[in-house]
C-alpha cells in the first residue's frame, strides 16, 4: 500500500491533504509532515492544507490560505488524515477530488477512500508516516526535511502521552528514533506541548477539586459553560486537562462532559486505563481507541446514561 501511495504523489500535480476536525498533535503533525515532506522532493507540486486553524496548536502548522477557490480539485489527489470517518474531515470539497487516500490508524469506522492504509496497531498516523518516508527513501531517494521530522515526532509525542501510553510499542521508539536523527529542537517542542497559561494551571486546579470518583473507579468530571467562562477557557483548551486526575489510585477509566454551547451538546471525552471505552463512544456519536475516545451526549441525560455504561464496565473489570 505503501508503494501506491508514493505512485499517486508521483502522479498528481496538485494534493490536497485534509485531517479531522478540532486537530490534536498527530492530525496536524501527519498532515503538515507530509505536506513538507512532499514539497521537498516535489517542489513543482501544489500542496494545499485544509482545515480550520487551531490557535493551541499553531506552533506547529498553519493551514493554506485563500482556498475558497478549490477549481483544480477534481484533478487533484485528495489524502485526509488521522480520520476514521468522513463526518469528523474538516474542510470542504474532499469528495470531489479525482483520486482519495485515507492513511489513519484508528479503528475502522467507515471505509471511504479509493486507496486506504489503515493500521490500527500504529501509535499514531505520524508514526505511519514515518514508514511512509523510510519507504519512499528506498524506492525514491525521498529526503525528509526537518521540519517534516519535527512535526511527525510531535504527533507521536502527542498520541503516546510522551511514550507513557500503552500505545507505545518497540517498532513506535524505533520509528520515533528515525526523526531524532534530525536536527530540531526537542526541548523547546516539549516546552510548546507542556507549558500551560496561567489560566489553564488554575483551571486544572478547580477539575482537582470537582471531580467524583464511584466506588468502581470511575472518574466525572462536568466542565460547564459557567466554569469555561469563569477560566477564559474555549471548549478545545479544556482539553489541556483531560489527564490531570489520571494518577489516582483505584481510577480505572474517566470522563469529561464538556458543555459546547455552539453545537447545544456535550464534548465527550474518555480515557481508561484497563476497561475498553470505545464501543461506549461508538454508541454516542464517537469513537476512538480502547483506552482513549471520544463522543458527543445530546443532553443531560445521554451524559447519565454514558456514565452508567462505563460504570458498568469498571466494574467487570
Amino acid at each position: 500500500m505503501k508503494q501506491k501511495i508514493i505512485e499517486a504523489i508521483e502522479a498528481f500535480q496538485t494534493i490536497y491533504i485534509y485531517r479531522h476536525e478540532k486537530p490534536d498533535p498527530d492530525a496536524i503533525g501527519s498532515q503538515a509532515g507530509l505536506g513538507a515532506l512532499i514539497q521537498t522532493n516535489y517542489p513543482n507540486k501544489k500542496v494545499v492544507l485544509m482545515g480550520e486553524e487551531e490557535e493551541s496548536l499553531s506552533f506547529l502548522a498553519q493551514m493554506s490560505a485563500n482556498v475558497e477557490q478549490q477549481n483544480d480539485i477534481e484533478s487533484s489527489l485528495v489524502i485526509i488524515c488521522d480520520t476514521a470517518n468522513t463526518e469528523r474531515i474538516d474542510g470542504e470539497g474532499w469528495e470531489r477530488g479525482k483520486t482519495t487516500i485515507k492513511i489513519d490508524h484508528h479503528p475502522e469506522v467507515e471505509s471511504y477512500g479509493d486507496l486506504m492504509w489503515v493500521k490500527t496497531e500504529a501509535s499514531s498516523t505520524c508514526e505511519m508516516m514515518i514508514e511512509l518516508v523510510l519507504e519512499g527513501k528506498k524506492s525514491h531517494n525521498w529526503e525528509l526535511p526537518k521540519e517534516a521530522a519535527r512535526l511527525l515526532y510531535a504527533g507521536i509525542i502527542g498520541d503516546t502521552g510522551r511514550f507513557q501510553f500503552s500505545n507505545t510499542t518497540p517498532q513506535t521508539l524505533r520509528l520515533a528514533a528515525e526523526v531524532l536523527e534530525y536536527d530540531f529542537n526537542t526541548t523547546e517542542l516539549f516546552t510548546r506541548f507542556y507549558e500551560n497559561q496561567e489560566k489553564l494551571v488554575r483551571f486544572k486546579g478547580s477539575v482537582l477539586q470537582e471531580f467524583e470518583m464511584t466506588e468502581h473507579g470511575l472518574g466525572i468530571m462536568y466542565i460547564t459553560k459557567k466554569m469555561l467562562d469563569e477560566y477564559e477557557i474555549t471548549v478545545n483548551e479544556s482539553s489541556a486537562v483531560i489527564n490531570s486526575f489520571s494518577d489516582t489510585a483505584g481510577l480505572k477509566a474517566w470522563v469529561f462532559f464538556v458543555e459546547d454551547e455552539e453545537n447545544n451538546n456535550y464534548r465527550v471525552r474518555l480515557r481508561s486505563k484497563g476497561p475498553v471505552i470505545n464501543e461506549v463512544a461508538a454508541n454516542h456519536n464517537g469513537g476512538g481507541h480502547p483506552m482513549a475516545a471520544g463522543a458527543k451526549a445530546q443532553n443531560k441525560k445521554e451524559t447519565e446514561d454514558i456514565i452508567e455504561e462505563l460504570e458498568a464496565l469498571c466494574e467487570s473489570y
